[in-house]
This record gives C-alpha cells, structure tokens and sequence, in this order.
C-alpha cells in the first residue's frame, strides 16, 4: 500500500476541480480547506447542464479576478471536465484536479436516505474508467485521495506562482537588455553604487537588481554577462527574467535547430569555450526564470516584452509569449522583423510595467509603463530605472556592436518623461 499523501500544494491562483462520486465528501473537504466564497457548487433545483454552465460562469469571474475559484461537483465523465479545462485555458491559469475515490463500501455507507445506490454506482464506474486520462484532458496536477484517514490528515498549502514575489518591496534597480555589454553592464552597476570584486557584486544597503532578460548575443561578451548575473541571482543581489534571446540560446544548447543569427553564434562559441558545466548551469539558470515578476504589493511588473494587466501575475503558454516576444502580428516588416502592436498605449492596469525587447532611442514612457531597452549593442545606451524613485540612469555604449535591424524607435517629448508621476 501506498504511503499516504499529507500535504497537497495547491497553486495560489488555479481552477480547482473537486472530483468524485456522490457521497464522496467532497464538499465536506471544499469547507474544510477553502473559504466560502471560494467553494462553487451546483444550485439547488437546476438540472445537471445547467448547474455545471452556472457554476463555471462564477467560477469564470473569480478568475477574472485573479482568485481560487473551486468548483465542486461531480465531473466523473470527461465532458463536463473539458469545460473546466477550458475555462482554465480562458484565463491563463492552471486547472488542477483533487479527486476523491474512496471505497465503494465507503460510499454506498454514506448515502443519504432515498438516494439513489445505483446512479452511485455508474458514476463510481465512469470515474475508474476516465481517471487515468485526466492529465491528458489537460489538468496539469491531479491528486487521487482513495482512503477516508488519507482525507482526513490531509493539509493544504497554497503555493504562489513563480511570477508572484509581491513580498519584496524593493527598492530595486531595473535593468535593460544587456545582450552581453558587459563593460557597459559594470560601468552602470558602479553608476547605480553596486561594488564588483572579481565575480562578486555587493548592491547598496536594501537594493537589488532586476534584470529584465536579452542578457545574451550582439555584445562582446555574452559568457561574462551570464556569469556575473547569474553569480547575483544566485547571492540574491537581483532577479533576473528571461528574453527571447536568452530563449533561443536554451533551445541551442538542447541541440535544437535553430538559425545562429544576431551575434548567437558569438555567445555560442564563448560558451564552448566555457566548457560544458557552464553551459549546464546556463541552460538551469535560464529554464528557471519566471516568465514574468510582480513585485512591491502588485505595484510593480517585469517583463521583457511587457505585459497587459490581464496576464500579469498568471502562467501560461500565452501569457510566456507575450513576456517574451510582445504582441506580434505573425507578419515581418520591410526588415524582414516580426510586426509588433504597441501594445503600451492601450494599457489600462494600476501596476507600472517596466520592460524591453523594442531598442527605443531614450527610456519611453507611455502610461504606466516605460520601456529602458535603449540599444546599447547598436550603439545607443545601457539604462536602469531606479524603483520607487522613477529615475533613470544610462552609460553610453562603447562601440556599436551590432547593426540595428530597423533604426531605434525615437520617443517624443511627452514620451521622454522620467518620472512615475507623469
């Protein structure tokens, strides 16, 4: 017999599939490890369609809202659960399944007077029949509890998403795409009050960095770069998300194919002359790294491509892409470059959102977001926004190591102002 499971971790913020046959106890477990408000269950006098259609409409505003939605009912037949799955999908969070299956004995014990023994039964026998599928339906956790002392020991833990480090309230220095001009990248550091000695990077009292991804390729050195942010991700010195650059290096090294083009080929070779434990570590660092940061409270959001008020805060495949590539339109522009929409002038959200990904003549700030990606591998800058203060500071490029695809996005006057306040 199995050891038995004691303690569930459950994504702070997923779609919670309550999973059994009647009698089962599942809202007996939903009262006793979820608030009310969070438990959605099937009104009473509603037929069995038009419960699961109610009860998912609620859970869909909860998500809405960025809260646990869990619904309890029964979801025995994979119908009904794709809908659950879908509506996960919908709102870029994860669904996850908690099926109780206890012994039938268990079951039939606990029914109550006049219901029926026989539906019990083939809804027992529909989940047996489904249940090793239902990752495949697409939960991405499922958790079988099969003994009533298992149940009952059970605790549950609510874990954040990788994104969400709302805890750490700064103050943080955010810094642009490096793409491995490391001399600019130590003279910023020194700029902003940081002490490097040899790999080690000492930030002033109470800050840290926040490397906002590109960390790789078109510069001198992309190794070094990878070295020395890594050593301050790893000391706790900054954060770190990831680029599409640092993206496409990872799926390099897994020996996939992909076009060494935009100085690749440069960071690919620097990194065999690294040997291969520095490329092991290269390939964890960067596979580890959240899509995305929210930080300070949800007043403050990292993304290297930016990010909507919609996705922050989630993961998904959709969610990925946008932090990573922007809100690309699948065409190429007259420089052979994917076509991104602004995706800043329609932001809505209270969060500012500091990101890169389009080189941009001087830090632009467009609502409540400001991009600092300002192309210091062609030639332009390597910039930092200081958070909460809303400064920016910038050392300029040492050479132009990369011809720009298309020419630097130039900022007008009201776009160029450095200030969270505007």
């Amino acid at each position: 017999m199995s050891e038995p499971l004691r303690e569930l971790r459950l994504p702070a913020l997923a779609l919670v599939a309550l999973i059994g046959a009647r009698s089962a106890g599942k809202s007996t477990f939903a009262a006793r490890h979820f608030a009310p408000e969070e438990v959605l269950s099937a009104p009473a006098g509603l037929a069995e369609d038009e419960a699961l259609g109610a009860v998912l409409a609620a859970a869909g505003e909860r998500l809405a809202r960025g809260a646990l939605a869990v619904v309890d009912l029964r979801l025995v037949r994979p119908h009904e659960r794709r809908q659950v799955v879908d509506l996960a999908r919908a709102h870029d969070v994860s669904a996850v399944a908690v099926v109780l299956d206890l012994p039938r004995s268990d079951l039939a014990a606990r029914l109550a007077l006049g219901e029926d023994r026989a539906s019990q039964a083939a809804e027992v026998t529909e989940l047996h029949r489904t249940l090793p599928g239902l990752e495949k339906e697409g939960f991405r956790r499922v958790w079988v509890l099969r003994r009533a002392a298992e149940v009952r020991g059970l605790r549950v833990r609510r874990v954040p998403l990788a994104p969400d480090r709302r805890e750490l309230t700064g103050p943080f220095d955010l810094i642009g795409d490096v793409h491995g001009c490391l001399p600019e990248l130590l003279e910023l550091l020194e700029r902003l009050g940081y002490r490097v000695t040899g790999d080690t990077v000492t930030p002033p009292p109470g800050r840290r960095a926040v490397f906002l991804g590109d960390l790789v390729d078109r510069g001198p050195d992309s190794a070094g770069t990878l070295r020395l942010v890594m050593g301050m991700v790893r000391s706790g010195a900054a954060l770190c998300v990831p680029g599409n650059h640092d993206e496409k290096l990872v799926r390099a090294l897994d020996g996939k194919a992909v076009r060494a083009l935009h100085g690749l080929d440069l960071t690919l070779a620097q990194l065999q002359a690294a040997g291969e434990a520095f490329r092991t570590q290269v390939r964890a660092f960067v596979t580890g790294l959240p899509s995305h940061l929210v930080l300070d409270g949800g007043q403050l959001v990292v993304a290297h491509a930016g990010l909507p008020e919609h996705l922050q805060g989630r993961q998904s495949g959709r969610v990925r892409s946008f932090a990573l590539y922007g809100d690309t339109t699948g065409r190429l522009d007259e420089h052979g470059l994917p076509v991104r929409r602004d995706w800043a002038q329609h932001y809505g959200g209270e969060a500012l959102v500091v990101y890169g990904h389009t080189p941009v003549a001087a830090p632009r700030w467009v609502k409540r977001t400001v991009n600092i990606d300002t192309g210091c591998a062609f030639g332009g800058h390597l910039s930092a926004l200081r958070y909460p203060e809303g400064q920016t500071v910038s050392v300029p490029a040492r050479a132009q190591y990369a011809v720009p695809g298309r020419p630097l996005l130039e900022v007008g006057p009201a776009e160029a102002q450095a200030s969270l306040g505007g």
